[in-house]
């Protein structure tokens, strides 16, 4: 799912050397997300020890860059020194690997370089964290290790932090099941030429054994390990295989990329303390996994580790949008079941205190027109038992039962009800508007208001709208539309229908978020898309439906056009 909210600044260093190259063509393929703003950019350089030769090298995994500030860009690949050195493999040798960040693609005028030295003990990745750089440029990078060249990759820096910016488009995606289907979505992101940011919300890669969700029966194509991945050699070996998708390599190349982690990047329905899908008997100590999933993440990703080595941080695009990103997993207390009035308790957390003192802060703070929440689990309502809420509370407290009605998925806001009441209480009476989440997780695609007062969400006038059948859209009219943020759910780019509540829903769809070409930012809006065939690696994409929801109005509707 997707939901649009606040979004904060990122540390910036001061601008380098580096010619300002011009826009790409903007090309209508496919979905993607898109709203008013610029591009980012991001810093570092490393020093080489002693490294043996890499005459075999090759650069097997693609190159990607990520977390765009005003002045940097990190740089990310893997190299294969030797055959052996598979990832998760830990063999190889140490080997140096040079980067090069040019403002033309030819590299005749180099904006920055440097080597890095990669070992078995990471993989064999390699990240530059490059700083120095202008804003709002594009630029080209590559590697060399001996006589190999890796392919080359286009980024862009973000605009200034006090940079007027006319539009932000994002690719949306989330929830990427290698076995269900290919990863066609990424491919027609790729083909776009017009986006500023690859944002994705979670899911990354999943990891169950072989076979074992969301296929229906039928593998389209295998996991690798075949085992439910637990270690860290298990970790490294599944990014591996993910970075071998030549769809991927191919946006990841194309450009810049944010990401959140959500459960699958660790086990199913993950908290503090735990998993559904971990047993500690036959699968080990809980802390020891997270910590070898964390460090593969960190390690194939090109995240930058913020807070405590989690994911929430922020980032910003000029004057139009914050972009401020969630770890809803790593302090999380353990789900309460359906029907059990603990979702309510001040005592359970979805976000940990300190993040969301840090988000309420960075909400209240922010001077841009637009904020942004990446958000990884849906936190609009959806629950039973809608009674308006003079009603259903004391009703709810006779029973024991929720205040907000019996959540269909307490492993979303919805099974963390303090939590969200606090933070929706916070926009309201700071009368913080123009917030919107963006949220993966959910397998499906919506478009909704979220209400203050949860419990009457589903009792007021509600409509749903079916995109083709495979698309729906939850509207929500409030009394009070101050600090009443907007939540859009974009379906990811591969879905798994073992999850779904609804046959309808099961359908992979690409998702875009934009803002018009007047330099007002005027509207937020996400346009859906959905492909043919996730089970063909040719498949193609349709647009499906739209919504926007317009600055200050706190309410969503329907449009008839994508943005162009």
């Amino acid at each position: 799912m997707t939901e649009p909210t606040a979004p904060a600044p990122i540390d910036a260093a001061a601008p380098t050397a580096a010619a300002s190259a011009a826009r790409p063509p903007r090309r209508r393929v496919i979905q993607a997300a898109a709203l008013t703003a610029g591009a980012l950019a991001l810093p570092l350089a490393g020093t080489a020890g002693n490294a043996v030769a890499a005459g075999g090298a090759q650069f097997l995994h693609g190159v990607a860059s990520g977390d765009p500030l005003p002045d940097g860009i990190l740089l990310w690949t893997r190299v294969t020194p030797v055959a052996a050195a598979t990832p998760g493999s830990g063999l190889g040798p140490d080997t140096a690997v040079q980067w090069q960040l040019a403002t033309d693609r030819a590299f005749t005028a180099i904006a920055a370089s440097g080597t890095v030295t990669t070992t078995a003990a990471t993989d064999h990745t390699v990240k530059a964290d490059v700083r120095g750089l202008k804003p709002d440029t594009a630029y080209w990078y590559r590697f060399l290790a001996g006589d190999a060249v890796s392919p080359v990759g286009r980024t862009r820096t973000a605009p200034a932090a006090d940079a007027a910016v006319d539009r932000l488009r994002l690719g949306v995606a989330s929830c990427a099941n290698w076995e269900a289907g290919y990863f066609s979505a990424y491919r027609h992101l790729a083909a776009r030429g017009d986006l500023d940011v690859f944002l994705f919300l979670g899911d990354y890669i999943y990891e169950y054994a072989s076979g074992a969700y969301g296929t229906r029966g039928t593998v389209v194509r295998p996991h690798a390990p075949a085992n439910e991945i637990i270690t860290l050699a298990d970790y490294r070996t599944r990014h591996g295989r993910y970075k071998t998708d030549a769809d991927l390599q191919a946006l990841h190349a194309a450009v810049p990329t944010i990401a959140i982690w959500d459960d699958h990047e660790f086990a199913n329905d993950a908290w503090s303390g735990g998993a559904e899908n971990h047993t500690p008997g036959t699968e080990g100590d809980w802390s020891a996994r997270v910590a070898a999933a964390k460090q593969a993440y960190f390690e194939w990703m090109p995240v930058r580790p913020s807070i405590a080595g989690t994911t929430y941080r922020r980032l910003r695009y000029g004057k139009l949008a914050d972009l401020h990103l969630l770890d809803l997993r790593s302090f999380r207390s353990q789900q309460a079941g359906i029907g059990n009035g603990d979702v309510d308790s001040a005592d359970r957390t979805l976000t940990g205190r300190a993040q969301l003192d840090w988000l309420k802060a960075g909400l209240a703070a922010s001077d841009t027109t637009w904020r942004l929440v990446g958000n990884e689990v849906m936190i609009s309502p959806v629950a039973f038992l809608a009674l308006p809420d003079y009603l259903l509370r004391p009703l709810a407290q006779l029973l024991g039962l929720p205040g907000e009605g019996l959540a269909v998925n307490v492993d979303q806001w919805d099974g963390y009800t303090h939590d969200r009441r606090e933070l929706l209480g916070h926009l309201k009476d700071r009368h913080i508007t123009n917030t919107v989440f963006l949220t993966g997780d959910i397998h499906s695609a919506w478009a909704c208001e979220v209400p203050f007062e949860a419990a009457t969400y589903p009792a007021s006038r509600q409509r749903r709208h079916r995109v083709r059948g495979h698309l729906g859209q939850l509207r929500q009219h409030r009394r009070h539309p101050e600090g009443r943020p907007a939540d859009a759910v974009a379906g990811g780019h591969r879905r798994d229908p073992g999850r779904q509540p609804a046959r309808q829903v099961d359908r992979p769809g690409l998702a875009r978020l934009r803002r018009p070409r007047p330099s007002t930012a005027e509207r937020a809006q996400m346009d859906y898309y959905v492909l043919s065939d996730r089970t063909k690696p040719d498949a193609t994409t349709k647009w499906a439906r739209s919504y926007r929801t317009k600055s200050g109005t706190q309410q969503i509707e329907r449009v008839y056009t994508p943005v162009n």
